[in-house]
């Protein structure tokens, strides 16, 4: 069979067809979705300019898929990829990263979802370093949520679409100034998940000071299609304004919102931190989490030139 690698600025809707395929069934024989949040809307929607799909075709059959992401001009460009698991032990892992590599320039970041990932090994037998972990943590919501009060003159209300967007970005921007991925989002991301499935204003919880926005949680609901499971919860963002850090506000929204999760009948309830965040990991886990699986960064430097 003849092997290739197609280089695509947006994929049609065949090729987003056959790609869900690929992700779907990795999935299903990993238990971990290979590509994120992010690349998945990418790949649906558009965004990045810049940005690249790479379809690796075993003849005429779909084998394997990569996105490279321009992200961050100082980190240089990210990567996620997947192999269809049918294809799988034939070297195309090899093939389509060597491809993304050259793309790249040689400077690249990618990531491995899930502690047993296919992706993780290939990292590193082609020299990848690992430089980045984010551990996903979970909590049982049958268990006690300890209930919470808010700092003094602050309230509380529901997202309101179509009225609070810019509001949310500017302290997200703040919240999030040292974490690009989170921070740098723009009206159009936000946007873009209004329009997702899954998207719940009543969940997404606004904290005020003085008609101030000073902080917010937005949880999510994971649907029950998701890998074959129930429905979980997930701490989806929290982000505090500088000003209001130390607080207590960040725990009582992140309280506020384990309550609403529990309200709807969920059993888990998952979030995301950073392995070296070790201030929030000790707030999580006093709260009743324990980390569940990890999603490792791996990152390739060009040689330097003589």
């Amino acid at each position: 069979m003849t092997v290739r690698v197609d280089v695509k600025e947006r994929l049609d809707d065949q090729e987003v067809g056959e790609v869900l395929g690929v992700v779907e069934a990795a999935t299903e024989a990993d238990g971990v979705r290979p590509l994120n949040e992010h690349v998945m809307l990418h790949m649906r929607y558009g965004g990045d300019e810049r940005a690249r799909s790479l379809l690796l075709y075993d003849g005429s059959s779909l084998a394997g898929y990569a996105h490279v992401d321009p992200t961050d001009e100082v980190e240089g460009p990210s990567g996620e990829l997947v192999i269809h698991p049918a294809f799988r032990r034939r070297g195309h892992g090899g093939t389509l990263l060597r491809a993304v590599l050259d793309l790249a320039g040689g400077r690249l970041r990618l990531w491995a979802h899930g502690g047993g990932s296919g992706a993780a090994g290939l990292a590193a037998s082609m020299g990848f370093e690992r430089v980045r972990s984010l551990w996903q943590m979970r909590r049982s919501l049958f268990a006690p949520v300890p209930s919470y009060e808010l700092p003094d003159g602050v309230q509380v209300r529901a997202f309101v679409p179509g009225q609070d967007e810019e509001a949310w970005l500017k302290v997200n921007a703040a919240a999030f100034a040292h974490h690009p991925e989170q921070g740098s989002w723009t009206l159009e991301d936000l946007q873009l998940r209004e329009r997702e499935s899954w998207f719940d204003p009543a969940g997404f919880f606004l904290a005020f000071r003085d008609s101030r926005l000073v902080g917010f949680h937005w949880t999510k609901v994971h649907g029950s299609t998701d890998h074959g499971h129930d429905p979980v919860g997930e701490v989806y963002v929290v982000g505090i304004d500088p000003s209001q850090q130390g607080t207590g506000l960040g725990k009582a929204l992140t309280l506020a919102g384990l309550h609403h999760l529990r309200s709807r009948g969920l059993a888990q309830v998952m979030l995301y931190v950073d392995e070296a965040n070790a201030a929030a990991i000790r707030l999580y886990t006093g709260l009743g989490f324990s980390q569940w699986d990890v999603d490792v960064m791996y990152a390739a430097t060009p040689p330097a030139s003589g």
